[in-house]
């Protein structure tokens, strides 16, 4: 078989595109929280993040985030 050589991306979009169509959004999600255990103290680091943002900050940032990383 000679399959094209995937990117990363590639991959991780094409797993989870398979595992949505196989499980559903349910599934899919509980799947992968099986393997994102996580670490640290979330709380603690969100206070760090957070606390010395406005909430204009939050939502500029959070603005800035979904725009598009290249022009169309």
């Amino acid at each position: 078989m000679n399959a094209p050589i995937m990117t990363l991306e590639q991959i991780r979009v094409t797993g989870i595109a398979a595992l949505m169509q196989a499980l559903g959004p349910e599934g899919m999600i509980r799947f992968l929280q099986q393997f994102e255990t996580g670490s640290g103290d979330y709380s603690t680091q969100r206070h760090q993040w957070l606390d010395s943002l406005t909430i204009d900050q939050v939502i500029e940032k959070h603005r800035q985030s979904k725009k598009p990383t290249h022009p169309e």
